[in-house]
């Protein structure tokens, strides 16, 4: 039997173990993002104590708040990213890995054990690591990873937004909402969008959409 989920660093010093979470997996368009992200035990009360939780359960204005907080208390952070098109060639799947990945490579301090979010583990990886469902709600080094990871995805993503007007990117971040898949329909794809991911959708070829600057 597993250890609990009380104990997600399996009795090791929290600060010996990484957390990993990516975001924007099911989305049409941009890279998908990792952020890692390892935390000392004296940073787990004040975190808890601001509310620190899965992304997605949090306000913009509670996520943007809680950002410089986690990167002053971490030991180390960093982000990773794989872009649309190497989504394209090798799946998500593969390129989750390389933005997870590419996030923990840049870490500034050596962890014993990878905390991964959900139930896939991190293929290629050659140290211990352990798989959490929920993970984001029951660790807080994996739900710092998936805030951070979130409010930079989204920055770049609103960014792109006035690069790439009248898909209404800074509304929906590039998933397919009813608005993306009617702006896709109308406009055509960008070079960035995941033409993997779009189906069935009768759409222009794919990008015929340019950069508008």
């Amino acid at each position: 039997m597993g250890p609990p989920e009380s104990d997600p660093w399996q009795g090791r010093d929290p600060g010996d173990c990484a957390g990993v979470d990516e975001v924007g997996r099911g989305c049409l368009f941009g890279p998908v993002f990792a952020a890692a992200v390892v935390l000392p035990a004296a940073a787990l009360k004040p975190l808890a104590g601001l509310g620190l939780t899965d992304s997605k359960k949090l306000t913009a204005r509670r996520r943007a708040a809680l950002v410089p907080v986690i990167q002053r208390l971490a030991a180390s952070w960093a982000l990773g990213q794989a872009s649309a098109a190497e989504i394209d060639r090798g799946g998500i799947r593969l390129a989750t890995e390389l933005a997870m990945a590419r996030a923990l490579q840049k870490l500034s301090c050596p962890f014993e054990l990878l905390l991964v979010d959900g139930v896939l583990p991190l293929r290629g990886w050659h140290g211990d690591q352990r798989t959490m469902v929920r993970g984001d709600s029951h660790c807080l080094a994996i739900a710092a990873a998936s805030v951070l990871a979130k409010e930079a995805r989204d920055a770049l993503i609103t960014a792109l937004a006035e690069r790439y007007p009248g898909y209404g990117l800074e509304r929906h971040a590039g998933y397919g909402t009813a608005l993306h898949r009617a702006a896709l329909q109308n406009l055509g794809t960008t070079p960035l969008h995941r033409h993997s991911f779009l189906g069935r959708l009768e759409l222009s070829a794919p990008g015929t959409r340019g950069d508008s600057r």
